[in-house]
């Protein structure tokens, strides 16, 4: 199979699938190896955005999934009447942000550095996947680990965790106001 048609049937793939496909999974499909694959996967997104096209390739961590642009957001609103998502709340924004930050995080530490329990805020970060249990630790109790998820990353336009931005710019930006 050429490059041209490798690159049709990933296009094909990615819409047909939906969800995020990793790199592993498009090798194995398609029977190419990885480091060739992710050179094509670069051409294909260089391509997208070269043409303009209506539709992206989104890469997160070795995840790639098909999507609309964000600059088109607006005509994509009109199509969906239904309210069907709510904003995240103020608490569950600041628990997000500690555990990106922090992560992996437990509870208590998440507690200890919001100055209020954060059950409900963990709760409804888990539900819509923004959140993930990584595990537990290795001590007395056995808290459960929080970090984030591809969802977030996702969500966020981020390739990887390594792409947040650094607290310290915060900071900056606080004391030039």
């Amino acid at each position: 199979m050429d490059k041209r048609e490798v690159k049709s049937v990933i296009e094909g793939l990615l819409f047909a699938w939906g969800d995020p496909l990793s790199i592993k999974d498009l090798s194995t499909v398609l029977e190419i190896d990885e480091k060739s694959l992710t050179v094509i996967m670069k051409e294909l997104i260089d391509d997208f955005d070269f043409h303009r096209r209506g539709l992206r390739i989104i890469k997160f961590n070795d995840y790639y999934q098909i999507g609309t642009r964000p600059e088109h957001y607006e005509w994509v609103k009109r199509l969906n009447n239904k309210k069907n998502t709510r904003n995240l709340s103020n608490a569950s924004l600041e628990t997000l942000s500690i555990i990106a930050y922090k992560q992996p995080i437990i509870k208590s530490e998440i507690d200890a550095i919001r100055g209020v329990r954060s059950d409900k805020a963990i709760e409804t970060l888990i539900e819509r996947e923004l959140v993930q249990e990584l595990g537990r630790l290795e001590r007395t109790g056995r808290p459960i680990l929080y970090g984030t998820t591809e969802v977030f990353l996702k969500h966020f336009g981020l390739e990887s965790i390594d792409d947040l931005p650094r607290i310290e710019e915060f900071q900056t930006e606080l004391d030039n106001e």
